[in-house]
Formats: structure tokens, sequence, C-alpha cells
């Protein structure tokens, strides 16, 4: 009896202790119950070149593409793109009247984009995101005409709806590489337009993040540097 009395009595002395005691601080890298994971210290403007290929009427093309943007905390990333072909892509659509006989013909578009994404998976290292585009623009066919001169179509009003998941991979903290594929459907254009402009996009290239690279420099680091990658 005395025995129990002892632990009841050592239990009543170190309950209000255990309450009072205030919650373990969260890591410094971790927000929302993602522990370990690096985090923005605050929401920073984005300026990325986004080209990437795609099988536009049977033929592997390069669309070249400049966005700007914001990337939040949160790792929910938001802004605007606009994107062109760089070369044009033969066409089955009709010859205008006025077009030479045995003249090539090519089908060419731009359009503006409002762009939204959302890292899925992420670790120190990799980062699993989901995306989505929506754009307006125009397509036109550009064609040399009997006189030799090249002449163009009225343009056509075009909407573009891509969505793509994306992947990234960081092989030092300023740099990695990163890989994407995706859908590209046109809207708003006549269904002989929609064969030729919808098909797959996909991507692999290299990335830089600058405000990495000058943060390894300040804080004298070395250039390859692992710290905080495992």
């Amino acid at each position: 009896m005395s025995l129990f009395r002892y632990l009841l009595g050592g239990l009543l002395l170190a309950a209000p202790a255990a309450l009072a005691r205030p919650p373990a601080a969260p890591s410094r890298d971790s927000t929302r119950g993602r522990p370990a994971i690096p985090r923005l210290p605050h929401n920073r403007f984005v300026v990325q070149y986004d080209s990437r290929y795609s099988i536009v009427n049977h033929h592997l093309t390069t669309i070249n593409g400049l966005k700007l943007g914001m990337e939040f905390k949160s790792r929910f990333r938001t802004g605007a793109a606009i994107y062109f072909l760089s070369t044009g892509v033969p066409t089955r659509q009709a010859k205008p009247d006025n077009a030479a006989e045995d003249a090539d013909a090519e089908l060419r578009f731009r359009y503006l984009a409002a762009y939204a994404g959302y890292v899925l998976l992420e670790n120190r290292r990799w980062e699993l995101s989901a995306n989505l585009q929506l754009g307006l623009g125009s397509v036109y066919v550009l064609y040399e005409a009997e006189d030799g001169d090249f002449d163009k179509t009225p343009r056509e009003f075009l909407g573009v709806v891509e969505p793509a998941l994306a992947a990234q991979y960081r092989l030092f903290r300023w740099g990695g590489f990163g890989t994407g594929a995706g859908w590209r459907q046109p809207v708003f254009v006549p269904a002989s337009i929609q064969k030729e402009l919808n098909g797959p996009i996909f991507y692999l290239r290299a990335n830089l993040f600058l405000g990495e690279l000058i943060k390894v420099f300040k804080e004298r680091e070395p250039l390859f540097t692992q710290t905080n990658m495992r």
C-alpha cells in the first residue's frame, strides 16, 4: 500500500509539469506536416524560359515560351506565359486560291496562357507536381502566293488546354534537371485544325536555381555542397 501511495503521489506531481510544458517547436524546415523539407522563407518571383517538344501534325516540333509568375511558400505556383512555334509545320489545310500550285503551306500559332501548379510529392531532392495551362491565341496558315511572296490566311481564334505532370531532381542546392509530359488540346477552332494541333507535350531540361547559387557563394560553401540535401 505504501508503494502504491508513493507512485500515485509521483504521478500527481508530474502531471501539472507535463501539462504546463510548452509543445515542441516544429522543425525549421517543416510546413503543414511536411518535416525536413526546405521551405521558401517568402514568396518569390519566377522568370523561366520554357521550351518543350510536341508532336504537331505528325511532326516533332519545338514550342518556345517565357513564363512570369509567383512561387508561394506553400509550393503553389501561378503566373502567365507566352508560347509560339519555333518553326512552321506542314499542314493538310486547304490552300487559298492565290497559292502557288506546288507551294508548301505551314501551320503556325501563338498564344498567351495562364498557368497554375502544385507540388504533390517532395523530399529534399525530388519533386512531383501537377500543372495546368489555359491559353488564348491565334492560328493561321503561311503559304507562298503565285507572285512568289509569302502570304497568310486570316487568323483563327484559338484556345488551348494543357494538363501535365512534371518531376524535378536536384543534384546540388543550385542545380538539377527536370522532365515533364502532358497533352495539348486546342478548343474553339474547327475540327480539322484540332486534329492537326492536338498531341503530347514533353521536355527534359537542366535547371539552374540562381537564388540558391547566390546563397552558396554568400555563405562561402563548396560549389558542389550536399548540405541539407540528404
